[in-house]
């Protein structure tokens, strides 16, 4: 009589060994598991290029890693918890290396003084005042003004006057750099998005077709006047027709 499938002879997963990558599966653990206990490092190494294959195929994002290969044979070496002695291509990465941590980053911690400017004027304007040369320095002034009054307009949905860019530019470059009061900074107005002028347009195309309508005397307007002429007619038919009977 066969013995029943009970709870306890089932094989789950909480109940199997850890997986080391777990993007490589169970069957590429068990390969190198298989390996590892092979007797010869002939047979190691060539089986050992077969799961190199497998393990690239498996993950075909690895090709666009700089030196993928490099990394499937550390990857062999960690799943087999460094305990395969095969012929690497590579040198064997140790455990305390893959374990080392980066340091973190450094979060930039600048100051901006005109946020809607943004860090990148600021850095103009020290560019600006280092040049020398009289006629290049003005050029370099006016585009960054006018690049200050597009940023304005971008951030505070808002037209702006040439003024107060200038005079913005001024506190920037701690009273340094100024443009003549007669020059004209290009045009740069708030347009809103596609949404509101489609609806812009539609309600005033909608505004102007009922105008017409009333003008040509449409709608239920118009359907009401030719009922009533159609009644008026019946009955001036009707007493026509009882004239002449009498």
């Amino acid at each position: 009589m066969a013995k029943e499938n009970t709870p306890a002879n089932f094989d789950y997963n909480s109940t199997r060994n850890k997986l080391i990558l777990s993007e490589y599966g169970r069957n590429v653990q068990n390969m190198v598991k298989y390996i590892v206990a092979l007797p010869t490092k002939e047979e190691r190494n060539r089986y050992a290029q077969v799961v190199i294959d497998l393990m690239g195929f498996l993950n075909p994002h690895l090709r666009d890693v700089a030196d993928f290969k490099h990394k499937l044979w550390d990857h062999l070496h960690i799943i087999s918890d460094y305990q395969i002695d095969v012929d690497s291509p590579y040198p064997k990465p140790s455990p305390d290396a893959v374990h080392i941590k980066p340091a973190p980053l450094n979060y930039p911690h600048q100051r901006i003084k005109y946020k809607h400017y943004g860090k990148t004027i600021e850095l103009m304007i020290e560019k600006a005042k280092a040049i020398e040369e009289p006629e290049r320095k003005r050029h370099m002034i006016q585009a960054i003004a006018n690049f200050m009054k597009m940023a304005y307009v971008q951030w505070n949905k808002d037209s702006v006057s040439d003024e107060s860019i200038l005079s913005d530019l001024y506190a920037l470059s701690g009273g340094t750099l100024k443009l003549e009061e007669n020059i004209n900074l290009n045009r740069v107005d708030f347009r809103p998005n596609n949404f509101q002028q489609n609806n812009t347009n539609n309600n005033n195309r909608g505004r102007n077709n009922n105008q017409n309508n009333q003008n040509r005397g449409g709608g239920n307007g118009g359907r009401q006047n030719n009922n009533q002429n159609r009644n008026n007619n019946q009955n001036r038919n009707r007493n026509n027709g009882g004239a002449k009977k009498y």
